[in-house]
């Protein structure tokens, strides 16, 4: 037995664990089980706090359907809100967290009833072909306005990776429809050697954006932090959006701010659901 938090960052639902307190590592079997809605705890993913020699603290990632994340925005946030409370960190102290998309910062701001404010340090976007990583034939370093056919409709994306890899599509009409049937195609698409996560963006102003998502190995999602960043990152490579932000998602909102150099600040909520033990 082992015990757990499950916490969201605006509907986006994560479990929180310690490595430490497994006898043997976790299999892909297992975390399926336990993300699944009807015979398990149900989540998006599960977040294992593990050891770092670089960072203040180690974070594992991992998908419903069993696979490692490089990086997810509202998992730091939930993961963050948990080493607060459980470690005792005293508030706007920063720490660091060693991610496998690399190593970010994260500071606790504010409670508001049950919430906890958390604001994290993404790190820098890229548009590098290489680093997303995209296989497209084109002689430009950069993923910028691309074509992707599906399903004989045309797309043009923008290629970034905010530590883990997504395709922006910006449109003037977005809806959960489109990003579940096109998002899951997209994904998988031979472009992404890794697949890839999926934004349908619609501009409303330079400071706002409306957005749907479709998340790698975890579907159609209320809400994503890395995503949001990723959305505004492109906006702003483009000059349609203005380096500071609001995110509007199903889910809730998200503020993210971007510097000429790229550099992302991510701020937002993460609310408590339960916590108790796994019988793994």
């Amino acid at each position: 037995m082992i015990n757990f938090i499950k916490s969201h960052g605006l509907g986006n639902d994560y479990i929180v664990i310690d490595g430490k307190d497994l006898k043997y590592s976790i299999s892909k079997s297992m975390i399926k089980k336990i993300c699944h809605r009807n015979y398990g705890v149900g989540s998006d993913g599960i977040l294992m706090l593990c050891k770092s020699k670089r960072a203040d603290y180690g974070l594992k990632i991992f998908n419903p359907d069993g696979t490692e994340a490089e990086k997810s925005g509202n998992g730091l946030r939930i993961f963050s809100s948990y080493l607060y409370k459980s470690k005792k960190i005293r508030k706007n102290k920063k720490i660091t967290i060693e991610t496998k998309g690399g190593i970010v910062t994260s500071q606790f701001i504010k409670r508001v009833g049950k919430k906890t404010f958390i604001k994290v340090e993404m790190g820098r976007a890229s548009f590098d072909k290489s680093k997303i990583p995209i296989n497209i034939k084109s002689s430009e370093k950069e993923c910028l306005n691309k074509k992707i056919k599906i399903d004989k409709k045309n797309f043009l994306f923008q290629g970034v990776s905010v530590g883990n890899p997504h395709c922006v599509i910006f449109q003037k009409n977005i809806s959960e429809k489109d990003a579940k049937f096109y998002g899951e195609k997209i994904e998988r698409h031979h472009f992404f050697p890794k697949r890839t996560n999926v934004q349908f963006a619609k501009i409303l102003d330079k400071n706002n954006v409306q957005i749907e998502i479709w998340e790698r190995g975890a579907g159609y999602t209320l809400a994503s932090g890395s995503s949001s960043c990723a959305v505004v990152s492109a906006g702003f490579m483009l000059g349609i959006l203005n380096n500071n932000v609001l995110v509007k998602m199903p889910g809730g909102k998200l503020r993210i701010s971007i510097d000429n150099n790229f550099n992302l600040m991510m701020e937002g909520p993460v609310e408590d659901i339960c916590s108790g033990k796994l019988n793994l």
